[in-house]
């Protein structure tokens, strides 16, 4: 329901092409919302079609009804079925041609398997790939999230670069007021106010390039919500760090054994094949089976009387030409490689937690860092103006200041981004990105 509601406040902002403040919990919720990403709808059909096959695995337990009406004439010739009816009376013989007569039958048959141990496997097997197909679906979701997740990061970034240029085109613009006012009163030169309009011209190109790059990057988010194009949005959250103590590799791990969808989709789909497999090799099993029908017969609806048949069947294989025995075969085969995968997948997942874990680390350090150099780069800057204000140094020193400042803001906006990203990998890791969303 909230996602519906976010959609229409969506559509109407885009109607009035007034912005509309997106937080990532709000982006998220239209992205997994019923009409939101094509991921999730297919996600969707699939579970159908499970679902389907599943009532078809079940139907074997079910009797089978039929009911027919028929009435049809006749001839028969008897010589045909072995009888004969000459006598030994010369020139005397029975006809072996009967007919034409007629015959009317309505008859209703039920068959219903008693005892079958294959069907009973197909169906907890089907059981086990229908569970398998609805952890695939979250396993969907967790993907379309992930995906909208990192798109909004780099909005976030592009937002925030945007927001760095803009704040050296300031500063770029305070300088070369400077340089004039310095040179206005003689103590400055003309290749001062120069150098800094070169800076000035420089830092505006980079603000329209950061402009452009926010504007994909907002385009690249609105797509993978499965919103129009054209949606005025404005990204609430501001690209922050959020200092936490990451728990140890073995809590880690076994959240992500217990909270991977993948894997328990992998699980599941291996549960299915190995109760396939043995579904092929009880087919060698005797089965036991019901059958009857009622119906009436006889030459005319009004001349017809009530019949009926009950059996018991029980049926032995005994030999088709070893053809269950290559399916097996085949179905066991498949079965292995579907455990080198669970045993890939184990491995992979380990590797992601563990390599996400160290970027965290990595990341947090790189931004305290980045911040401790802002401090710097801006005490060098403020020292240099001061020093060239009092006619000490020459603007040289104050645009070796500006450029360091300059980086130092570029790595603080990497750090900022690399720690964030990290972040996301290690929830997308652990099987908790929902969480994360939700902080």
């Amino acid at each position: 329901m909230r996602a519906f509601l976010a959609c229409i406040v969506l559509s109407a902002a885009a109607n009035a092409q007034t912005p509309l403040s997106l937080s990532l919990k709000r982006a998220v919720e239209i992205a997994v919302a019923p009409d939101g990403a094509t991921r999730l709808a297919l996600a969707e059909e699939a579970i159908e079609q499970a679902e389907q096959r599943l009532a078809q695995t079940k139907a074997a337990f079910m009797p089978n009804l039929d009911t027919t009406i028929a009435e049809r004439r006749q001839t028969t010739n008897l010589r045909a079925f072995g009888f004969n009816f000459d006598l030994p009376v010369p020139g005397f013989s029975l006809p072996s041609l009967v007919g034409p007569f007629t015959v009317f039958d309505a008859r209703t048959t039920a068959q219903q398997s008693v005892v079958n141990f294959a069907d009973i496997k197909r169906f907890r097997a089907s059981k086990a790939n229908l569970a398998a197909v609805r952890s695939d679906a979250v396993t969907s979701k967790n993907q379309v999230t992930e995906e909208v997740s990192r798109n909004y990061l780099a909005g976030l970034r592009a937002e925030a670069a945007r927001a760095t240029a803009r704040a050296n085109v300031e500063l770029s613009e305070a300088l070369l007021k400077l340089a004039q006012q310095e040179k206005n009163a003689g103590t400055g030169t003309g290749i001062d106010v120069t150098r800094a309009g070169v800076q000035l011209s420089n830092d505006r190109l980079r603000l329209i390039r950061a402009q452009n790059d926010e504007d994909r990057a907002v385009l690249i988010l609105l797509k993978s919500m499965g919103v129009a194009l054209d949606a005025p949005v404005e990204l609430s959250t501001k690209l922050d760090d959020h200092p936490t103590e990451p728990p140890s590799v073995a809590d880690l791990l076994a959240k992500a054994k217990s909270g991977r969808p993948e894997l328990k989709t992998q699980q599941q789909r291996e549960e299915s094949l190995r109760l396939t497999q043995l579904a092929v090799k009880d087919e060698r099993l005797p089965t036991l089976g019901a059958a009857a029908d009622y119906g009436a017969i006889g030459p005319d609806v009004a001349g017809s009387r009530g019949t009926y048949t009950l059996g018991v069947q029980m049926k032995v294989p005994m030999f088709d030409g070893f053809r269950r025995q290559a399916r097996r075969q085949e179905a066991f085969s498949v079965l292995r490689q579907e455990q080198v995968r669970t045993r890939e997948l184990n491995q992979q997942i380990e590797l992601q937690v563990r390599l996400a874990l160290e970027l965290l680390r990595s990341g947090s350090a790189e931004v305290e860092a980045a911040m401790n150099g802002i401090t710097i780069a801006e005490t060098e800057l403020a020292q240099a103006r001061r020093r060239y204000q009092a006619g000490v140094s020459t603007s040289l020193e104050i645009t070796d200041a500006q450029t360091r400042l300059q980086r130092a803001r570029d790595n603080r906006l990497i750090a900022l981004y690399d720690y964030n990203l990290a972040r996301l990998d290690l929830a997308a890791a652990t099987g908790t990105i929902m969480e994360y969303v939700n902080q």
